[in-house]
């Protein structure tokens, strides 16, 4: 039977102290983290389980390489989190697990039904790929050479979550444990692991073609020669910490991490078979200039934003047709605004300070930093908003369209042209334009433009 990794957040030092994580009434994410990781961890070892706490003082980089450092075959990791969001009323449980990876799926299904049996009252978010995170990739999931997945256990902005996670704390630690102790022996099935690892082979398939030499299957995950890579033109030394493994005398490196270079990765399980699609129909080049031609349809847009809330066009559902419009109008990339409003507004869920009938699609704020953003008449009017204000922060031209930004005259113009520039601008997370981009990246996968 493997062994248990588990970290309670991902802080690190700060000011001399353990990073706090999320704040929400009057408690942090590292406090309830640390109280509940150390019951899982005394309820474990009460099964006879091996378990190794990571200790609080790690960054997050720090904490993968004390787990990679560690680690052997048959060990599993987990990394334990509070959400939280800026409306209260969002709440639930959930785990992400490395993209394209079925069995690493499956364990996150496992998990996440021992914490629901144990604790019913909270919602069930899913398990969702790490692509769908809100930076579009998770350090713990990818980086950590073991089995690893990241459990979201609930909201601490949401005041039911909160109460649930302190006032029935070893029910939380009971399902979770439930579900580590199914998945660490999933993982391991058999006692006498041999000490020399042997990986499957699986098959290579690019832009339709069968590639001559085949990969490796490691812990569910794609592994790709690192002579395809280079024949790929693909620099990884602009991602950093990506795993390599010598087998047989080959490098490879996982297939998911190319991801990053506008190549879209699936996984065929009857096939055993790795797809790279590299035919790129969006321009590298403008993929993040905000004032550049967008590439989806109306019908593209449509799909996607229903894809990720059933309900979202209910209430606009001119709202594909309007960003098109308008932005095509001023010259801003309607992809980029479009995937900026999904971003805001959680894909037309509101919640937070802003209501759904203000039409503020883009968090704008009001003249004289009122208590209320900004409204608008109509739909159109609030996207017009959205694009003329992007215009303003990308481009020094004139607006074509009379301004209804009550923001546009304070902008200094033309200070922003890419949408990482946004960053700390548009708002104060330094990380929104990564946030934005791989909202971006989800549009042109599943539209099949990358």
């Amino acid at each position: 039977m493997g062994r248990i990794f588990i970290s309670a957040a991902h802080g690190g030092r700060e000011a001399g102290g353990i990073d706090p994580g999320a704040i929400a009434g009057g408690t942090t994410e590292a406090r309830e983290m640390i109280l509940l990781r150390d019951f899982i961890v005394t309820e474990l070892r009460a099964r006879s389980f091996e378990i190794l706490a990571v200790p609080d003082d790690l960054s997050a980089a720090d904490t993968i390489a004390w787990i990679n450092s560690r680690g052997r075959r048959g060990d599993v990791a987990l990394e334990i989190q509070a959400d939280a969001a800026s409306s209260p009323s969002v709440r639930g449980s959930s785990v992400y697990y490395i993209a394209n990876n079925s069995e690493r799926k499956s364990n996150a299904e496992l998990l996440l039904v021992g914490l629901l049996r144990r604790v019913p009252q909270l919602p069930n978010r899913g398990v969702k790929p790490d692509t769908d995170s809100g930076l579009g990739r998770l350090a713990f999931c990818r980086q950590t050479v073991l089995p690893a997945l990241v459990m979201q256990v609930g909201f601490l902005s949401n005041p039911e979550d909160r109460a649930l996670l302190q006032n029935r704390r070893r029910d939380f630690a009971l399902g979770i444990a439930d579900g580590l102790a199914s998945w660490s022996r999933v993982i391991d099935p058999t006692p006498n692991t041999p000490p020399e690892p042997t990986y499957p082979a699986i098959n290579i398939n690019i832009n339709g073609q069968n590639y001559s030499e085949q990969g490796v299957l490691v812990n569910g995950n794609a592994y790709i020669p690192i002579d395809l890579v280079d024949r790929l033109r693909i620099d990884l030394l602009k991602v950093p910490n990506v795993n390599r493994i010598t087998y047989r005398r080959v490098v490879y490196v996982k297939a998911i991490e190319l991801r990053d270079f506008n190549i879209a990765i699936s996984w065929d399980a009857a096939a055993r078979t790795v797809s790279l699609r590299s035919n790129m129909v969006v321009c590298p080049g403008q993929y993040d200039r905000v004032m550049s031609n967008g590439m989806t349809s109306e019908v593209q847009l449509q799909l996607f934003l229903r894809n990720n809330n059933d309900n979202a066009l209910a209430k606009f559902p001119d709202i594909p047709k309007l960003y098109r419009e308008e932005a095509i109008a001023e010259g801003v990339n309607h992809d980029i605004a479009f995937c900026q409003m999904c971003l805001e507004t959680g894909f037309l869920r509101f919640g937070g300070d802003i209501r759904p009938e203000q039409n503020n699609f883009a968090g704008l704020g009001a003249i004289g930093g009122g208590a209320e953003a900004a409204s608008f008449p109509s739909a159109r009017i609030g996207v017009r908003a959205h694009i003329q204000h992007l215009k303003a922060y990308a481009s020094l031209e004139p607006l074509v369209n009379e301004v209804v930004d009550p923001r546009f005259r304070f902008v200094t113009r033309g200070i922003a042209l890419s949408v990482n520039q946004l960053s700390g601008r548009w708002s104060a997370d330094l990380d929104y334009g990564v946030k934005i981009t791989a909202v971006q990246k989800r549009l042109y996968e599943s539209a099949g433009l990358l």
